[in-house]
């Protein structure tokens, strides 16, 4: 196989969650670049059908937008219902949604933290993605195939280095180290347990995409990559084809870190 076919996503069905965020909508765009019909989903669905019709207009493909909770099951199993209905087969499940934390929340002291909104952002951050691969798997493992993403970070591999914050407000919440940790070994686990089904999972962990934020706060965070500067948003769409692509065909159980350097020191 060439390498440019071993990147061809012709007609594949990719679920993207949180399609309406500043990098799932990139990952939307890059793979519909390869032809790949990407499934829209997010609880702003108004933003969804933007993207959607962008898609159609520009490439071609046939997107579908979906409203998706990811803390209720039955809209969980009700989008993959309206998924093989259209498409009758999912290839890929790219696991991007999370609750980044209420800006208001983000320099709460630990000790304060609610328990409350602790639960919450483990409910989409986490459980969200154990119900998606749930009902997915049930189908990839029928297909004898499939791949699954997940969507770590930096900080599912280390911890946030307080010191860069001061009082730019964009400190990370607790509960984003906590969850995007335990995606990795999720991502182990499944990677495991459907090992010889034809189902491969691997994790993508990025950097900080710069965004506008408080420009202290990006000097200070730059000075922390080796690359010396933030990520731009559209940098981790040729990660996102590789891995759901036949590029990475070879590999399963794995974290594929793009970050500019900053876990490396």
């Amino acid at each position: 196989m060439s390498v440019k076919e071993l990147f061809n996503m012709k007609n594949r069905v990719v679920i993207i969650t949180g399609a309406a965020g500043l990098l799932g909508s990139q990952y939307a765009d890059a793979l519909s670049q390869y032809g790949a019909n990407v499934v829209l989903a997010d609880v702003k669905y108004s933003e969804c059908k933007k993207i959607e019709k962008e898609l159609i207009s520009k490439y071609g493909v046939s997107p579908l937008s979906i409203k998706l909770d990811l803390t209720n099951p039955k809209s969980i199993k009700s989008m993959i219902s309206k998924i093989l209905k259209k498409y009758s087969k999912i290839d890929v499940l790219i696991n991007n949604a999370a609750d980044q934390g209420n800006p208001k929340l983000r320099t709460t002291k630990f000790e304060d933290f609610p328990l409350s909104y602790w639960n919450k952002a483990l409910n989409v951050n986490l459980t969200g993605v154990f119900l998606c691969c749930q009902e997915v798997g049930k189908v990839m493992v029928k297909q004898k195939k499939g791949n699954v993403i997940n969507i770590s970070s930096t900080y599912g591999l280390v911890a946030p280095d307080q010191r860069i914050y001061g009082n730019s407000g964009q400190n990370s919440a607790v509960f984003y180290s906590a969850t995007k940790s335990a995606l990795l070994n999720l991502t182990r686990y499944l990677a495991s347990y459907w090992n010889g089904t034809g189902i491969r999972v691997n994790t993508l962990s990025p950097g900080g995409v710069e965004k506008n934020q408080n420009a202290t706060f990006i000097k200070k965070y730059s000075e922390k990559t080796m690359l010396g500067r933030m990520a731009y948003k559209d940098e981790y769409n040729g990660a996102i084809l590789f891995l759901a692509s036949d590029a990475s065909s070879y590999m399963t159980g794995s974290n594929l870190i793009v970050d500019g350097g900053w876990t490396a020191w």
